[in-house]
């Protein structure tokens, strides 16, 4: 039989929709240097593995991950929560390759996705790459609750050969929905013995790039995802409970992906400030301590001459005078203050 997705496009699902539009616009459009882009992208790709193994159970922490995925050598973790994170890393890099590719997805796609996620994890025991012939459990990693029983493992080549066909042939479905629905039908089907969420969020990933959706690999959709588990787990169970109707799953989904996006557009737009900013103040012709304070401005959002003192251990007449110099340079304003708080600060203009 063949598979068609059940849903309704609500108007929390078209707003979103036209909200991530406006961001994608933005994000597309946005000029910067290839080194901000690049140090954005790193980023972005840190939080996308350290938050989607996090969320089947790794218990490496972020500050870890960032150590791990830059090449340095952290103590003291589980050898396989290591390696299931430079594995994502690698599966994403992998996929990355896609983005300028008119290609189909195909279920050897999927299968090399997967090998990547679980190779030389748990003693070679999770048969990267071929689907399960045993019983397997969705289980929140949690609680240690089993939440859903997948199909029975003889249905799963049927199943995903009816479900990648539907991947390349979606319609006019909007391939940000057919992203999200990707990503529950194959959960749903759970063809791997393991590592089906992570293969379920990179295969999300590849579904949003190979229609254009790349957002210049600037979001984690996982760390939304790994902020509320419990409100991940709900949506993917209401599938379930609404006799297999996606739409509060999407709602969940489209919801995410617009934080996501939402953020991204701020960070770029906060970016683009701050390369103006010092832009001018490269012209103004500051000294060095100077420009160590518009910095501290730039990172604190505003500052306080009682701020700059305990932060550069210096006067308080030479920090008052480097604040009328980033004034005049256009550079900062005095930010009005009330009357409960007399303090001044200043901010970027």
């Amino acid at each position: 039989m063949a598979f068609e997705p059940k849903f309704t496009i609500t108007k929390k699902i078209h707003n979103a929709l036209l909200e991530i539009e406006r961001a994608r616009g933005f994000i597309d459009g946005i000029n910067l240097r290839d080194d901000l882009i690049d140090k954005m992208r790193s980023q972005a790709l840190i939080l996308e593995a350290h938050h989607s193994t996090h969320i089947e159970g790794t218990e490496l922490t972020l500050e870890q991950a960032q150590l791990i995925l830059t090449g340095e050598q952290v103590d003291n973790v589980r050898p396989d929560d290591r390696q299931e994170l430079l594995n994502y890393k690698e599966a994403m890099d992998f996929i990355a390759d896609y983005l300028d590719k008119k290609t189909e997805i195909t279920e050897g796609l999927i299968k090399n996705v997967h090998h990547i996620l679980v190779k030389e994890v748990r003693g070679g025991i999770l048969e990267p790459g071929q689907y399960r012939t045993v019983q397997n459990y969705v289980v929140n990693t949690a609680t240690r609750e089993i939440i859903y029983t997948p199909p029975d493992p003889e249905k799963v080549p049927g199943l995903m050969k009816e479900f990648v066909k539907w991947l390349n042939n979606i319609g006019d479905v909007s391939p940000v929905l057919a992203a999200g629905i990707a990503q529950h039908k194959f959960v749903d089907i759970h063809p791997f013995i393991d590592g089906n969420g992570r293969t379920a969020r990179v295969l999300c990933t590849l579904v949003l790039y190979l229609n254009g959706y790349d957002f210049k690999r600037l979001f984690s959709l996982s760390e939304f995802y790994d902020t509320n588990r419990p409100g991940y787990y709900r949506a993917i169970q209401s599938v379930r409970q609404e006799d297999m109707d996606l739409t509060l799953w999407l709602e969940y989904f489209i919801d995410g992906l617009k934080v996501q996006m939402l953020e991204v557009k701020d960070r770029g737009e906060a970016t683009i400030k701050k390369e103006i900013i010092i832009e001018k103040a490269k012209k103004a012709g500051l000294n060095e301590r100077q420009e160590m304070i518009l910095k501290y401005i730039i990172e604190n959002k505003k500052a306080s001459v009682d701020d700059i003192r305990q932060e550069l251990d210096i006067v308080r007449r030479t920090v008052q005078r480097d604040f009328v110099v980033l004034v005049n340079a256009g550079l900062a304003r005095e930010v009005a203050t009330s009357k409960t708080d007399p303090t001044r600060y200043y901010e970027l203009l």
